[in-house]
């Protein structure tokens, strides 16, 4: 499709980027939701097939396995193909996804929609992200960034999880928990993917269009130390963000003897809300504020987090608190990292990018869950949680530097990292 071909159709009014902006988070937040609807629903899904512990870190690997391959294979290719035919597709496998849920509510098919809810919250995430700020651009011509960035942050974080609350209020107080939250999501998803067909692509798709190939790094070369250093913190802030969301239900009935869905639910939910909320409240923020209360705040909410295990009598209270304090930690390095990651990235290559921080990001959000389910068949959960706070620790401090090392705000340099978070 060439750049003159797409001039001479009808454009797109202002009234129609408007509608395309929240139909496209729409999508962003259903797809994210059910990617993590079965988080509560795991200990029943173990009553219904009888597998173990470490039988649901295989499935999260599954899910795992499914985002990091289309965040290095298709998370880019909408700077190439244009963002309609990319993100649709990627909505219509998740409705997929949520088909296999709901109607193969066994071990093999747990596996086989995990996968295909994976592949699709590896193209959306990039996607939605990169359409968000275009349709915000057109919308509002004048306005800045900053609305479009906390949008598509909380439609990321705010979606991870919405998933276990919904998941985790109907598994406790109505029918068919392993069918109905499914049902609910497929919904939101058929919703969602008419709002993206209807929505305006407003990318000029380059002509000639490149050659296909996989994932790269796509930054200046002299911005290449701080777009690794932005990936290691997205790593770790979704790395604390997974560990809570994999384990807590089962850490929940184990170690503290709570086994209410709805509690599983509302702790997971808590988590991404404070991720949420740290966002919203703290817009005015730099980029070096955001990430150095992040790495504050992610290192005390797992201390507590720990600390609820090792009490001579496990406590739920402290455990959410550092849960909140996790969330809220996670979701500041995560706005941080994603203000650096837009701001020293080319427009022409901007999905790309931002599919290399969101690799990074779910590498984060499943290593240590699958790490953490492994070294469960060895040692005990409290054993398992220090070891990944202890790792948490010395990874913080080692990127730390780096990420905060970068020039001041009132350097012509840093201009642009400032205008990203306005």
């Amino acid at each position: 499709m060439s750049t003159h071909s797409t001039s001479l159709r009808p454009q797109p009014s202002v009234r129609q980027h408007g509608r395309g902006f929240w139909a496209v988070a729409l999508a962003f937040v259903a797809v994210m939701a059910l990617g993590t609807v079965p988080s509560p629903l795991y200990p029943l899904y173990q009553q219904h097939d009888g597998f173990s512990t470490f039988t649901i870190t295989l499935i999260y690997a599954a899910y795992a396995a499914g985002v990091m391959v289309t965040l290095f294979t298709a998370g880019h290719i909408s700077d190439w193909h244009g963002r309609r035919r990319i993100l649709a597709p990627a909505v219509a496998l998740s409705a997929l996804s949520a088909v296999v849920f709901l109607l193969w509510p066994a071990l093999p098919g747990l596996f086989v929609a995990r996968v295909l809810s994976g592949l699709s919250v590896g193209v959306v995430t990039a996607t939605a992200t990169v359409w968000l700020a275009e349709l915000h651009r057109a919308h509002r011509p004048d306005a800045s960034a900053r609305r479009a960035q906390l949008v598509a942050a909380t439609a990321n974080l705010g979606g991870l999880g919405l998933g276990p609350l919904i998941a985790g209020l109907l598994a406790q107080y109505a029918p068919q928990p392993l069918r109905l939250p499914y049902a609910v999501l497929l919904v939101a998803l058929a919703l969602a993917l008419v709002g993206v067909l209807l929505s305006p692509d407003v990318r000029e798709l380059p002509n000639p269009r490149p050659r296909y190939r996989v994932q790269r790094v796509a930054v200046p070369a002299a911005s290449r130390n701080r777009f690794y250093a932005a990936l290691s913190g997205a790593f770790l802030a979704f790395g604390g963000l997974g560990v809570l969301t994999g384990l807590s239900g089962t850490f929940l009935a184990g170690t503290l003897h709570h086994p209410s869905r709805a509690l599983a639910g509302a702790a997971v939910f808590l988590v991404f809300a404070a991720g949420v909320v740290i966002q919203l409240t703290t817009a005015a923020w730099s980029i070096r504020r955001s990430l150095a209360f992040g790495m504050g705040a992610l290192l005390a909410g797992i201390g507590l987090v720990v600390l609820a295990a090792w009490l001579p009598t496990p406590s739920l209270a402290v455990f959410l608190v550092g849960g909140v304090l996790t969330g809220a930690g996670a979701g500041s390095m995560f706005k941080g990292t994603l203000g650096t990651t837009v701001a020293i990235s080319h427009d022409e290559s901007r999905a790309e990018s931002l599919a290399g921080l969101f690799l990074a990001g779910y590498l984060g959000l499943s290593v240590p869950v699958i790490g953490i389910g492994i070294a469960l068949q060895h040692v005990s959960a409290r054993v398992a949680l220090l070891g990944f706070a202890v790792l948490v620790g010395v990874g913080v401090l080692a990127v730390a530097r780096r990420l905060l090392a970068g020039p001041r705000p009132t350097t012509t340099a840093a201009r642009p990292l400032v205008a990203a978070q306005r």
